[in-house]
């Protein structure tokens, strides 16, 4: 026999009784990346809207629409102009797809193990991070952090990688496999950059105010320039932390310094 759990029930909800306005729908989300994802590389993902052509854009844009409704009204900060948002969203999908094109490009050059693009497109966990990561980036820069960061932590969920929506990342960028990596929210990155797997673009420990509190909205994470390669399990930390063009960081290296360009900076255990 089952015991009475009515009053168990009662506690639970209780607090959905206050007519609180009902949170994005990371569900939606998901799918919402999904349909984004199919819409760019159709032959490599899936659609499971039953929209085609200019039917699946036009249903797109009223489904992104109302999730930046609804982040707006759960927040409680003052909507933007949602329609505006959500249409300079879907106009900046060419410009997310040729941008991910060059990652594919970066990830099958750089891997003598990619036997074709068609590969990397499909199996790289690498380029499916970064592909989300573009796609969350455009809702981050129009001030909707947080389906922005629903984005990126499904992402990470799949993957083992996490990149913050507020990286800003350049073209041609590597992640090899990739599981363990972390890209802090204002991380800048370069033009053909290499990160493998368990690196950290990190923050030093946070000041605090005069009541305790961390201090936030100041540069927090590293700057890394273009051709840099950063080894296996390197940790950068730091908002002052600059990293030169063309430096190779070598596996296991701790920074919370800048380094100059074209330097190599490996880990010497004596």
């Amino acid at each position: 026999m089952i015991p009475d759990f009515s009053e168990v029930y009662k506690k639970l909800t209780e607090s959905d009784k206050d007519n609180s306005p009902l949170p994005p729908s990371r569900k939606e989300i998901i799918s919402i990346i999904k349909e984004i994802q199919h819409l760019m590389f159709p032959e490599y993902f899936s659609s499971a809207s039953g929209h085609s052509g200019i039917g699946a854009i036009n249903e797109l844009y009223l489904r992104i629409k109302h999730q930046i409704e609804a982040a707006f009204r759960f927040s409680s900060s003052e909507a933007g102009e949602c329609e505006k948002m959500t249409a300079q969203i879907i106009e900046s999908l060419p410009t997310i797809k040729e941008k991910l094109n060059k990652d594919i490009i970066a990830l099958y050059e750089g891997d003598p193990a990619a036997k074709c693009p068609e590969e990397v497109i499909l199996s790289y966990p690498g380029f499916y991070a970064i592909s989300i990561y573009r796609i969350a980036h455009e809702f981050y820069t129009r001030k909707i952090p947080l389906l922005a960061r629903l984005m990126t932590e499904y992402a990470h969920e799949k993957t083992g990688i996490d990149i913050h929506a507020g990286a800003s990342i350049g073209e041609y960028f590597f992640i090899d496999h990739g599981t363990g990596i972390v890209i802090g929210e204002t991380t800048t990155i370069g033009n053909r950059v290499k990160i493998y797997q368990g690196v950290t673009l990190g923050a030093k420990s946070f000041d605090l105010d005069a009541e305790g509190n961390p201090i936030k909205g100041v540069k927090r994470h590293p700057d890394i320039g273009n051709n840099v390669i950063i080894y296996a399990n390197a940790t950068i930390l730091g908002g002052d932390t600059k990293i030169g063009d063309g430096a190779i960081i070598g596996a296991n290296v701790w920074l919370t310094s800048s380094v100059p360009a074209g330097s190599t900076v490996y880990y010497n255990r004596k």
